[in-house]
């Protein structure tokens, strides 16, 4: 039995080498199952036209990606803000990482970018996908949860006086302080 062994591993061996040999002498690089399913993921992707992906470090790295969104409506209209994702090679048993590198004045997105979103934390479920999680990033913009924060002075604000949430939402997008932060021109 072993004798049939080591020559099955010599032929896969000889097959792992005529392969590179044939790619220019290149080994070549196993996917994992995350890379597979992001990869699918990816090329099935259905974005509202507000929204674009990129990828900085080239298209070889699909587990690194940064996602713009540019609300069409509601408090952030016409902002433009830059997400970047973290995806693990056990994508999807595991969400990806989800950073807001854009500084915004936003109940659901803290000063140093981490994102509230329930489906990047406690509901993510293997059945979900980063279409589902760009069009949740996307909600957050038109409809701002002041019940479930992460900057909680920004949602007190929304909750018990939406007039002036608005006007420190435009004075932060246009390049101001809100309080004690300052917040880079967005829009």
């Amino acid at each position: 039995m072993t004798g049939a062994m080591i020559r099955l591993f010599k032929v896969k061996e000889k097959q792992r080498e005529l392969a590179e040999n044939a790619n220019g002498g290149v080994p070549i690089k196993k996917q994992s199952a995350g890379e597979l399913r992001l990869h699918k993921d990816i090329s099935e992707l259905n974005l509202p036209k507000s929204c674009t992906m990129t990828f900085p470090n080239g298209k070889d790295d699909l587990m690194s990606f940064e996602v713009s969104i540019r609300p069409d409506e509601g408090y952030y209209f016409g902002g433009t803000f830059l997400f970047s994702f973290q995806v693990s090679p056990i994508y999807p048993h595991e969400a990806p990482k989800v950073k807001c590198k854009t500084k915004v004045y936003h109940p659901n997105i803290d000063l140093e970018g981490n994102v509230c979103l329930n489906i990047l934390r406690e509901d993510w479920k293997p059945v979900l996908n980063i279409n589902t999680i760009i069009y949740g990033l996307y909600h957050l913009f038109t409809e701002p949860n002041y019940e479930d924060p992460l900057n909680h002075d920004a949602a007190a604000v929304l909750r018990d006086n939406p007039k002036m949430f608005e006007s420190n939402v435009r004075r932060a997008m246009t390049g101001g302080y809100v309080g004690q932060s300052f917040f880079p021109r967005c829009i």
